[in-house]
């Protein structure tokens, strides 16, 4: 028999989720599969889920995913006490719809930006005011431009020793700020990756006595917010497409504008001023290599006879990947 570490996390209750997790431990005479992960249960009242006279939750092991060794991180979903999903298990929501439109094959890219920060500060500014100008530190290299680059380069290359499926990373635009991608060709798993790719990277960052902010803009004035992008296609999209199609995609997307905006990422007003390459969050717009547009139609899409992929500018760094591909799937399947 083998002790077997499993790492349960889940989604706290604030309006801004944040991950929380505690361990179990398990004997087994082989490695664990989803299967041998017992639902198990949490204090709800400690993470604003559920009131004090009655705070029993539930967790029900959704994903798994080996760490080290025989230490396993166990993604799961938050249910009630009668084992229905919790109010924001968006998660359950996502996964109906996910079957649903499974015929659609979509195609999932999120662009995560964040910046490693020390004492409430961003890595490289100073105790005192502020560092030059934004104009080098993007995709910059040396001392001067970026910082952290260890954390970041050890986040890529555990994520992928996990089967979570990083195509790159780079420094952002302000200094101590940076982005990963995070590809699945599954709609779930695009989802989950996300959120245990986030889980690392704040995990890894204890080792350094740094922490991982993924507010939408974390230093105010003339520095870059940080957003999570989300490119996304579906098989019709790139085998097929049409100018035609694209444009009713289009179309949808700006008459849901407000609703996907609701639900895309708490405090994203101080992001989407309309600087900074953003649109302003009261704004639609859509153009072909734009990226101070709401919705960026890559070169390669018109070249393409109009066949690739979209991406949607809009949502926040700290927007809940579920509630973004909830919506995102419910405006294509709808043209």
């Amino acid at each position: 028999m083998k002790n077997i570490l499993l790492e349960y996390i889940w989604l706290d209750g604030y309006a801004t989720p944040n991950l929380r997790s505690k361990v179990k431990t398990i004997q087994l005479l082989s490695d664990p599969e989803l299967t041998d992960c017992p639902v198990w249960n949490f204090d709800g009242s400690s993470t604003e889920q559920a009131p004090g006279n009655n705070s029993e939750c539930l967790l029900k092991p959704a994903r798994i995913y080996r760490w080290a060794g025989e230490h396993y991180f166990v993604l799961c979903e938050v249910l009630d006490v009668k084992g229905s999903p919790a109010i924001n298990n968006h998660r359950a929501k996502l996964s109906d719809l996910h079957n649903s439109s499974f015929v659609n094959e979509f195609w999932w890219g999120f662009e995560q930006e964040y910046f490693i920060t020390q004492n409430n500060a961003p890595l490289g500014f100073p105790s005192m005011g502020f560092p030059s100008p934004q104009g080098l530190y993007y995709c910059g290299v040396g001392g001067n431009q970026v910082r952290g680059r260890r954390l970041v380069e050890s986040h890529l290359r555990k994520c992928l020793d996990m089967g979570i499926h990083l195509t790159g990373t780079n420094a952002e635009v302000a200094l101590g700020q940076w982005e990963f991608q995070c590809f699945a060709s599954d709609t779930l798993k695009a989802c989950d990756d996300l959120w245990i790719s986030r889980y690392v990277l704040s995990r890894l960052s204890e080792d350094f006595n740094w922490d991982i902010d993924i507010t939408p803009k974390p230093v105010q004035g003339d520095w870059n917010g940080s957003g999570c992008h989300t490119n996304f296609s579906t098989v019709e999209m790139r085998e097929e497409g049409g100018e035609e199609y694209f444009k009713a995609i289009l179309n949808s997307l700006a008459n849901r504008h407000q609703k996907h905006i609701s639900s895309y990422g708490e405090d994203n007003d101080r992001r989407l001023t309309g600087h900074h390459e953003t649109q302003h969050i009261d704004s639609f717009s859509w153009g072909i290599a734009d990226r101070g547009a709401s919705i960026r139609v890559p070169n390669s899409v018109p070249q393409d006879d109009w066949k690739g992929y979209l991406e949607d500018r809009r949502p926040a760094s700290n927007c809940d990947p579920y509630k973004v591909a909830c919506l995102i799937v419910e405006a294509v399947i709808s043209v």
